[in-house]
């Protein structure tokens, strides 16, 4: 039986891009495949940028009442914070010995965060990609959800294992990426050529999971489209990203074929399509936002079930850093 690893970090707020792009997709997975499923909040890989100390842990439960609110069942899959299982620092640091410093600097992600900064930028924010191979490997995960934008990330990890296996035999598997044809990536309401984010300066980018109906509504209102008619096919949304972006969100969010979402408002006015799209999103995410707000209100049931989820991934994992450990010489005392 195989092993699906993915995570999300906990900073801002939870949107509509990671819900449509992972959650949504965690869900199916975790009902449909015989794989084990673990699923992380990465706190870890949350501070290789500044963060409000006060503010993590509060961010960290949030993200895992998402999870749990999305429909991952904490008891089916593995549902944990990062830094509770102290394995996945150690097994990075192990894995960084044998990680070329030419293979991180291929890593666009360090280059487009640090930009012109990059020589002022935290060590962490450039090894990032040996942790999240860490993350993947000490599960022996064979399968690893990940947006388009971290495939580079799941490449580096199956380089790193490649390595490993050469110096000191096989012991990892070579993780595979999941990356869904449709939906994986949610651009912005704004600029249809940039990610929706968490981080974007503009509040009206994004459609936060715990936005309300009206707010909702607004964002799809002043979304940016262009002067034309909705497309009706996708020869027709080539060179318009807005409207591309805007068809897609409605497809994922109704669980469609885009060939039906077409015929529904191909030609019509993006006035029809922006109002249907508020509606189905409140549908949508209103059931998600209530539970969010139920377990926030009860810390300790979210506490309970992250600890439990530490537990049993770390049952998994100190057996798998002793090997590495052997492998590598260290003395066990």
């Amino acid at each position: 039986m195989g092993r699906i690893f993915s995570g999300i970090q906990p900073t801002n707020r939870l949107h509509l891009g990671n819900y449509l792009g992972a959650l949504k997709n965690w869900v199916t997975m975790q009902r449909t495949t015989e794989h084990d499923c673990i699923f992380c909040v990465v706190d870890l890989h949350a501070i290789t940028v500044p963060q409000d100390p006060a503010q993590l842990a509060q961010s960290t439960r949030e993200m895992a009442a998402a999870y749990i609110a999305a429909g991952i069942d904490p008891v089916k899959s593995i549902v944990f914070p990062q830094s509770a299982v102290p394995e996945h620092s150690q097994l990075m640091w192990l894995l960084s010995t044998i990680t070329q410093i030419g293979k991180l600097d291929r890593m666009t992600q360090f280059k487009d965060k640090a930009g012109k900064n990059a020589e002022k930028t935290g060590l962490g924010l450039y090894a990032y990609p040996v942790l999240m191979a860490a993350d993947i490997l000490l599960y022996k995960a064979t399968h690893v959800p990940v947006g388009e934008d971290q495939k580079q990330h799941v490449e580096l990890a199956r380089e790193i294992v490649g390595t490993f296996t050469h110096r000191f035999g096989e012991l990892f598997p070579e993780p595979e990426p999941i990356i869904r044809a449709q939906g994986a990536r949610i651009m912005s309401l704004r600029d249809g050529s940039a990610k929706m984010s968490k981080s974007a300066e503009s509040d009206m980018s994004r459609i936060n999971m715990t936005d309300d109906a009206d707010l909702i509504a607004q964002k799809f209102k002043k979304a940016k489209t262009d002067a034309d008619s909705v497309p009706s096919s996708v020869e027709e949304w080539e060179g318009r990203p807005e409207a591309k972006n805007l068809l897609t969100i409605y497809a994922e969010l109704a669980e469609e074929p885009m060939e039906t979402v077409f015929r529904q408002f191909g030609g019509q006015q993006f006035s029809a399509l922006k109002t249907a799209l508020a509606d189905l999103a409140v549908e949508k995410l209103a059931p998600i936002s209530q539970e969010m707000n139920r377990l926030m209100n009860d810390v300790t049931e979210i506490d309970r079930i992250l600890k439990d989820g530490a537990q049993r991934a770390r049952e998994i994992a100190t057996p798998v850093l002793k090997d590495v450990q052997d492998r590598m010489g260290f003395l066990r005392l």
